[in-house]
C-alpha cells in the first residue's frame, strides 16, 4: 500500500506519545528505529503486536533499536493502553493523520465486508541514517519481533 520502497530517505515526523513528549524521527539519528503503525489502541491484533514487542523489548535494544508506534488514537487513549500493557516505548498519537499519510499507511480497507478508511498496519526498519532498510506490510502481530530480526 505505501508508496515507500527500501532505500527511500524515512520521512521526518514528529509528534507526541502518550506522556506528552514530542518525538522526531531527527532525535533518533545514529540508532536504528521500528516504527510501527497500528490500526487502534486496545483492539486484540494491536494489543498482541504491542506485547510481543513489549515481551522482546531488551532484545531489540540489544540489536540497537529504538521503537516507536504509532495510531491516530489520542494521547489520553494512548496513556491507558501503555499503562494497561505496560509498554515501555513511545506511542504517538497522530490525530491529523500526519504521519500516517507521509508514510502512506492510511487508506481503504476492508473488515468482515464493511469497507472504511484506517491504518494499514505496516513497519518500517529505518537505518541510523534515517533511510529505510527494511518494510514489513501485514506483520504478523503474535510473531513480530521475530519477523523484525529475521534478517
Amino acid at each position: 500500500m505505501t508508496h515507500l520502497k527500501e532505500g527511500d530517505k524515512a520521512p521526518a515526523f514528529k509528534g507526541r506519545d502518550q506522556h506528552g513528549n514530542m518525538i522526531k524521527l531527527s532525535d533518533l539519528k545514529g540508532k536504528k528505529v521500528i516504527l510501527y503503525f497500528y490500526p487502534r489502541d486496545m483492539t486484540p491484533g494491536c494489543t498482541a503486536q504491542a506485547c510481543n514487542l513489549r515481551d522482546n523489548y531488551q532484545a531489540l535494544l540489544k540489536e540497537g533499536y529504538a521503537v516507536v508506534g504509532v495510531s491516530n488514537d489520542s494521547e489520553k487513549s494512548h496513556q491507558k493502553f501503555a499503562k494497561k500493557y505496560d509498554l515501555p516505548f513511545p506511542l504517538l498519537a497522530d490525530e491529523d493523520r500526519k504521519i500516517v499519510e507521509a508514510y502512506g499507511v492510511y487508506g481503504e480497507k476492508k473488515f468482515m465486508g464493511r469497507i472504511f478508511d484506517g491504518i494499514h498496519r505496516t513497519t518500517f526498519l529505518i537505518n541510523e541514517k534515517g533511510v529505510i532498510d527494511r518494510i514489513i506490510e501485514k506483520p504478523d502481530t503474535q510473531h513480530h519481533t521475530e519477523e523484525i530480526l529475521s534478517k
